[in-house]
């Protein structure tokens, strides 16, 4: 069963006018077929072996089923308006030769190619955009080899980590991967940027344990580690694969995890002094055993204590590669403050820990990892930061009164340390590792569709992110690419795209953005893999 809180599904907006995208349309490519559809529909049948199925994998709006196809991996209710620009077409493949034949006729029709793994990106940009575009969706490409002897699998981009998880679990009791906790997120862009989960401190990212790679590239060529070369592989281990190419499947190493693992959440209003357990959590939870990954969130509540006013809500949630002893113990020591005893705490198998995670109860079936229907999405924002130097007490309660004063926008803590400041910053495009105590996630939901419920709460993330600046990283304030945020900047498909793409670039990237451009302007020159927030050629 489905506990009650807050959804784990994450996925934050852009609002393009569709007058735009209906304005837009080129000439040029009116003039090259009646239609996108049918212009789709005859190239791809020359670039496949078997051109009487292409039809069931092109859908046109006119098809009965375009709008299921659309909407099921859209995660943002803000992308499933009436106002909303709709692709042009969506091709959904089944096949290697099916990527390669849409990347070629993309190009020869000369419209923009939306590719989607599973839709949880923050900002929507692999199914909106201010151009004509057709979606390349990538949802049958989820097979899984689970390799237990090896401890590696290959999975492709469509599978989601749910089914990863469970794929995982079936073969051994006593392996994981470190990724997201959310089921339904796609292992194409989770990976492809970064990707993290509750292990982060004791195995790193996601994509640190990326060994190997397949992917399309803008000739249609299928590429794998050894003939893409170190740079595209490094490009794409966590750069954002749809600057590059179509990531097809990766190969990873699996992680050892205990046969008992330990989970606990635990909550402190004002009231109960949660400022000074936030304000230890910060002195604690990024330097702990390696073994504890403590998450924070950080809510405006209404006050149980005094009526009608309003207080922050702290909670922890935490999982602990070891027993329930173990984990008391070390927190007796490291974080007295919280009080924990052995009674707050669950003793549980990993693949139950991924499910608790979730919001499922304790004892739910495995199974539910394979569904793919998550629960009804919500309107909502997500933005980022990095804290390189603890919050002083003055700074939370000056900090808790600008979050009530705001209204419902609430922040998430993730702990870095242990294995994120052993790692390089350059030895993937992700850099943000030793200095970084933890990174903020901004979080804010609402039901109600309309421009000015929009107007209303992306004005209150927008707030608190700006009363933020005294407590976060500068020089660049630095931000995470699978948090897509197109406030901290985005590029048009022109000859200044280097100059756009650098604003919201170095703070993706910090000091290895410059390569990603130089490996981007290599690999793909004519900018055909374009997003408003893809990684730039160098000017010509």
């Amino acid at each position: 069963m489905r506990k009650s809180g807050s959804s784990n599904y994450v996925f934050a907006p852009l609002v393009i006018s569709l007058l735009l995208f209906l304005l837009s349309v080129s000439p040029s490519l009116q003039a090259t077929s009646d239609s996108v559809y049918d212009a789709l529909i005859q190239c791809l049948s020359k670039q496949t072996d078997q051109p009487d199925q292409v039809s069931e994998i092109v859908y046109a709006p006119s098809n009965a089923s375009y709008t299921s196809v659309l909407r099921a991996y859209i995660r943002n209710s803000r992308f499933n308006t009436s106002y909303t620009p709709k692709p042009v077409t969506i091709v959904t493949p089944t096949q290697e030769s099916h990527v390669q034949a849409a990347v070629l006729c993309s190009k020869s029709i000369g419209i923009q190619m939306k590719i989607r793994s599973g839709g949880h990106d923050y900002d929507g940009l692999s199914y909106i955009s201010d151009v004509p575009f057709i979606i390349l969706d990538l949802f049958n490409f989820r097979s899984i080899s689970i390799d237990i002897e090896e401890q590696t699998a290959w999975v492709g981009a469509g599978a989601t980590l749910g089914e990863l998880y469970y794929r995982i679990w079936e073969k051994s009791k006593v392996h994981g991967f470190p990724a997201g906790v959310c089921p339904t997120v796609g292992v194409g862009g989770h990976l492809s940027g970064g990707g993290y989960g509750n292990m982060l401190r004791k195995y790193g990212l996601s994509v640190d344990l990326v060994i190997d790679a397949k992917i399309v590239d803008v000739k249609g060529r299928i590429l794998d580690k050894d003939s893409m070369g170190e740079d595209l592989f490094w490009a794409i281990k966590g750069g954002g694969g749809g600057s590059f190419g179509v990531i097809l499947s990766y190969k990873i190493n699996l992680v050892p995890v205990p046969e008992t693992v330990t989970v606990f959440r635990v909550e402190r209003t004002l009231e109960q002094n949660a400022t000074d357990i936030v304000y230890k959590w910060q002195q604690v939870a990024p330097i702990t055993d390696d073994n504890l990954f403590m998450r924070m969130l950080l809510q405006p509540v209404r006050s149980r204590v005094q009526r009608g006013s309003m207080t922050i809500r702290a909670s922890i949630v935490t999982l602990f590669l070891g027993n329930a002893e173990q984990l008391v113990s070390l927190l007796e020591k490291d974080f007295p403050e919280l009080g924990l005893k052995k009674e707050n705490v669950n003793e549980t198998s990993w693949i139950q820990s991924v499910l608790w995670w979730a919001n499922y109860d304790i004892g739910t079936s495995p199974d539910i990892l394979l569904d793919r229907n998550p629960d009804s999405a919500n309107f909502l924002k997500r933005k980022s930061d990095y804290v390189q130097t603890p919050i002083s007490k003055d700074g939370l309660e000056w900090l808790w009164k600008k979050m009530i004063q705001i209204g419902k926008t609430g922040l998430v803590f993730n702990p870095y340390g242990g294995k994120m400041s052993e790692i390089p910053s350059s030895a993937t495009p992700f850099p943000h590792r030793a200095g970084n105590l933890f990174k903020i996630q901004y979080s804010v939901n609402w039901e109600v569709e309309g421009i000015e419920a929009d107007k209303n709460y992306t004005t209150q993330i927008r707030k608190l992110f700006s009363y933020m600046t005294p407590f976060v990283s500068k020089n660049p304030r630095s931000a995470f690419l699978n948090y897509r945020d197109v406030d901290i900047g985005t590029q048009k498909n022109d000859e200044n795209s280097y100059e756009d793409g650098k604003i919201y670039g170095v703070k993706y990237f910090n000091e290895n953005f410059d390569r990603l451009v130089k490996v981007k302007t290599a690999v793909d020159p004519e900018n055909f893999f374009w997003n408003e927030q893809s990684i730039p050629v160098l000017p010509r």
